[in-house]
């Protein structure tokens, strides 16, 4: 089989996990996880995600989600990392060490291969989709992802789950695994239905896509119509889709073009 093997990461507010896939999107190796640290600035990210990916075979390329903004291989915002631990406040300090990042230039220079990072549930959402009409990925964890395609074309990323609802509290923080905790199971799973209910009024979707660590705890049978659960691992499966999708469409997506490796 010819073709490069993609090194795919999905960063998240609680693990950190990789894998190799082959030109087809089968994977090489079995997922190997690490917890996510805290406070995670920009270098201790770096430092893990290197060290995960030493437990990893030959790759060709890198696809990494991150569960953050991402613009032009640039964070913009990232809720889980501006934080010193799940749930509490926002550090001025962390927001500042992120805000404005070059994420994707600080990867290719550590790991010495093309990269391509976009937000994760744009990479999840590369991996689930089937590409007609409007669909809309959520991605339940540490907080709330989105991710918006039409007829298969990732758009722009939104932080539509930033928009507050119901008690006063962002999505992302009302359906976030810290209230999860707070608030009890039964509650929570009210919530993240109502969100659904909300975001669903915003893009009106042809079908919803639910991902994430947190998506196993809703109901398949009351989540409503035209909402599918899928499974956690879309988000390395990702990994070779996202470079198919947003091939030629950079600009569209907020990303640099795929650079080449010193």
């Amino acid at each position: 089989m010819t073709g490069p093997r993609t090194l795919a990461i999905d960063v998240g507010g609680s693990g950190l996990k990789a894998t190799v896939l082959d030109p087809e999107g089968e994977m090489l190796t079995e997922r190997a996880r690490r917890e996510t640290p805290y406070p995670c600035t920009p270098s201790v990210l770096l430092d893990e995600l290197e060290q995960l990916a030493a437990t990893q075979p030959e790759y060709d390329r890198v696809s990494v989600g991150f569960p953050g903004a991402i613009r032009r291989g640039r964070v913009r915002e990232v809720p889980a990392f501006s934080r010193r631990g799940p749930g509490q406040d926002p550090d001025p300090e962390l927001v500042a060490l992120w805000h404005g990042f070059e994420l994707e230039q600080a990867l290719l220079e550590r790991f010495a291969h093309p990269v391509r990072v976009a937000n994760d549930a744009d990479v999840q959402g590369c991996a689930v989709i089937s590409g007609q009409g409007m669909e809309l990925v959520i991605t339940l964890g540490t907080g709330v992802g989105c991710a918006v395609f039409f007829d298969g074309a990732l758009l722009p990323h939104m932080e539509l789950s930033h928009g507050r609802f119901g008690e006063g509290l962002s999505i992302e923080v009302a359906c976030g695994d810290n209230q999860r905790h707070e608030v009890g199971k039964e509650r929570w799973r009210a919530r993240v239905l109502d969100a659904l209910d909300a975001l669903e009024a915003m893009v009106l979707p042809d079908h919803v896509y639910i991902g994430g660590g947190n998506a196993k705890k809703l109901d398949p049978d009351t989540i409503g119509p035209n909402r599918t659960i899928v499974p956690n691992i879309s988000g390395l499966l990702g990994g070779i889709a996202l470079w198919e999708r947003t091939s030629g469409a950079e600009q569209a997506i907020g990303a640099a073009p795929a650079p080449t490796a010193p």
